[in-house]
């Protein structure tokens, strides 16, 4: 009989294997038998996945002090993990965004979306944006540099390893130049009919969303001659999209001057600065301030934080949307549309839908919802798993 080509990790009799067999790419750890030999695989490591009758499930990436367990890369146990795989993965992202998009302006790895956990890449035209979110990419940082230089052309690849996520991991929080220059200031990408000002190196996250870019284009295409409100702004997304399609004037609000300055770059870089005015504050507060001065806009969207990051804070996180949502409504005309953003994956789009309507009845509004939105498909995601269609937006049309 042929030795597995790396470690093995067992099911435990009561783990539930047709989940995995069903396409779930993770094992928790409480489902792993882990015995002596399990307990000395290093954080990382490679290991065959099999189940209690010890059929092979795939090969995957060991993590068992953690929660997860084991992420699976590949459901051939035979396969071989290393640059050549790495690249097909990496090419079939590429194959795919390049027929979606004509400019490299695009998410182009989504982690699990793309089969490659734990990895998220940005491209900003010649600059490539790496988040490598667990261990074993950090292993093989220099394949991937290689790879995607290879690749696409990028001149510039930044690692950007400031995620929450690879404290998981015992990973660093650094952020730095893996090939070429760092850029001497903001990258200007053209999106959605705006140009946006993207901080790759400073910013938060890799410097820009691209996730909205749909949600973007439908309030643009309600925005000609609109007054609009983006609220929780960053880098002006809504509010920049909304001008470029004609609004009579768009105001974005965000607790960050770094933010508000770089989305008053952008609206110069679009030529719509005329037009484009901040408030700088808690969200909160401003949609206060808003009311009590008695402004009224034809178009509000609010795209906030992840309020309910994580299943324990769910409830306190569905409060804040509804808080978001009341006061959000009170600021919409009559006859005017309202759109609200949710990217909390513990919130799914059933509660997310009935916190929003919450919130606008107790503003004493009637709703009546036009248009539900979620990231763009250079976000795929992973059927089995919700933190991968974390996004939602809802658009209501408040009855004059």
């Amino acid at each position: 009989m042929t030795a597995p080509l790396f470690p093995v990790l067992r099911l435990k009799p009561k783990a539930d294997a047709r989940r995995i067999r069903h396409g779930h790419p993770w094992a928790w750890s409480d489902d792993l038998v882990l015995d002596r030999r399990a307990r000395k695989l290093a954080p990382g490591a490679l290991a065959i996945l099999e189940d209690a009758e010890r059929q092979p499930l795939g090969v995957g990436v060991a993590t068992i002090e953690a929660r997860i367990g084991l992420r699976l890369l590949d459901r051939d146990p035979a396969a071989r993990i290393d640059a050549d795989w790495l690249r097909a993965r990496l090419a079939g992202a590429l194959d795919l965004r390049a027929r979606l998009y004509d400019a490299p302006y695009y998410r182009l790895v989504h982690a699990e979306g793309d089969g490659l956990p734990g990895l998220i890449v940005d491209r900003f035209g010649d600059t490539l944006v790496l988040q490598p979110n667990a261990i074993w990419l950090e292993d093989r940082l220099q394949d991937l540099v290689s790879i995607l230089s290879d690749l696409t052309g990028a001149a510039t690849l930044i690692k950007n390893g400031t995620a929450r996520a690879r404290a998981a991991e015992g990973l660093p929080d650094e952020t730095q130049v893996l090939a070429g220059h760092a850029p001497d200031g903001p990258i200007p990408v053209p999106m959605t009919g705006a140009t946006y000002a993207a901080d790759v190196m400073g910013g938060q996250k890799t410097g820009l969303f691209y996730d909205q870019r749909p949600n973007h284009a439908f309030a643009a295409s309600l925005a000609r001659g609109a007054r609009v409100l983006d609220v929780f702004s960053h880098v002006g997304g809504f509010a920049l999209a909304c001008l470029a399609q004609g609004a009579e004037s768009a105001v974005a609000v965000d607790a960050s001057d770094a933010a508000l300055a770089l989305a008053g770059q952008g609206a110069a870089l679009s030529g719509v600065a005329e037009r484009f005015s901040t408030r700088l504050g808690d969200a909160f507060d401003v949609m206060a301030a808003l009311q009590a001065e008695g402004a009224q806009f034809d178009l509000v969207i609010c795209d906030p934080p992840a309020f309910a990051p994580s299943k324990q804070a769910l409830q306190q996180g569905l409060r804040a949307y509804e808080r978001v949502a009341r006061l959000a409504a009170d600021l919409v005309a009559p006859g005017g549309t309202l759109i609200l953003c949710s990217c909390s994956h513990a919130a799914d789009l059933s509660k997310f839908r009935m916190a929003c309507l919450r919130g606008i009845g107790r503003a004493g509004r009637d709703p009546r919802l036009i248009y539900t939105g979620f990231a763009g498909p250079d976000h795929p995601q992973h059927p089995s798993l919700t933190e991968t269609g974390y996004l939602k937006a809802l658009a209501f049309r408040l009855m004059p």
